[in-house]
């Protein structure tokens, strides 16, 4: 499932096409996804002005000039790809939602496996939208510091993994770069998160900015469905250290451990035991 890096980037590459402009067309192949695509879904946006796009954890927030704001989840298969003007679009059938701009560019959004979600909110009710309204801070914002950390994982029995993972307590981590930042900061993942404390949590709040920033400067991680709205892959996963390298010799400086990998809350959780205590 794309996480926090596949979905800015994908936000990135909408903004110069969608900030702006007014949608000229607006077209919902099927009823659903996930979720009930919206009954109004084209009479809501046709002749809609977009006046930005946001991120909230893996959510896309596209707001429109009347206060309407559409959500878009990629889910585990979704994808956002841009046809500039005079390209070719052929429709195929997991090709359910198309958004055409009075520039003439078409906004595809495929998915498979239909787990994505498109809705509809508001300006006035974004807060309490039950898909919005228990995420907690951004981790490349400013309310994400160690304070917040120490007072989340104080008596915290859960594991820092499964912590982390919480995104009442950090929005928009994933399975994947959780498992890259506790490799870089030599904490097991089984640990308990009450025991990392003191100038641990500064750190990890450095090193959690520090992976995703990076994730996102490598356009994300392409492990079989995202792709950049261009069409281009992702390519932070050549630089993976642990996920999906189980077997493989840690390349931690003077470590010499094995990489291996663990079922957490049935997700794998990939590790070195000698560098990670």
């Amino acid at each position: 499932m794309p996480e926090l890096p596949e979905v800015e980037t994908v936000r990135r590459g909408l903004l110069p096409v969608l900030d702006g402009i007014m949608i000229k067309k607006a077209v919902a192949r099927r009823e659903n996804l996930r979720f009930q695509i919206p009954s109004d879904f084209t009479n809501r946006l046709v002749g809609n002005r977009v006046i930005g796009l946001r991120r909230r954890s893996k959510y896309i927030l596209i707001d429109f000039e009347d206060g309407l704001i559409l959500i878009l989840h990629l889910g585990m298969s979704g994808r956002v790809t841009i046809y500039r003007t005079g390209e070719s679009v052929d429709i195929g059938k997991h090709d359910h939602v198309s958004l055409i701009t009075d520039r003439g560019d078409h906004i595809l959004y495929t998915d498979p496996r239909r787990f994505g979600i498109i809705t509809f909110t508001d300006s006035d009710s974004e807060k309490d939208h039950p898909l919005l309204n228990k995420i907690g801070p951004e981790p490349l914002g400013n309310s994400f510091n160690a304070a917040v950390l120490e007072a989340a994982f104080h008596n915290k029995r859960a594991t820092i993994k499964a912590a982390l993972l919480d995104q009442r307590i950090v929005a928009g981590l994933g399975n994947i770069y959780v498992c890259e930042v506790l490799w870089r900061m030599g904490i097991h993942p089984a640990r308990a998160a009450a025991t990392v404390q003191g100038h641990m949590l500064a750190d990890l709040v450095r090193v959690i900015r520090d992976v995703l920033g990076e994730a996102i400067a490598a356009g994300g991680s392409t492990l079989k469905d995202y792709a950049q709205v261009d069409g281009e892959l992702g390519y932070f996963q050549h630089s993976f250290k642990v996920y999906g390298r189980e077997g493989e010799a840690c390349t931690k400086t003077g470590c010499g451990g094995t990489i291996e990998r663990i079922v957490q809350s049935n997700r794998s959780t990939f590790f070195c035991a000698s560098c990670q205590q």
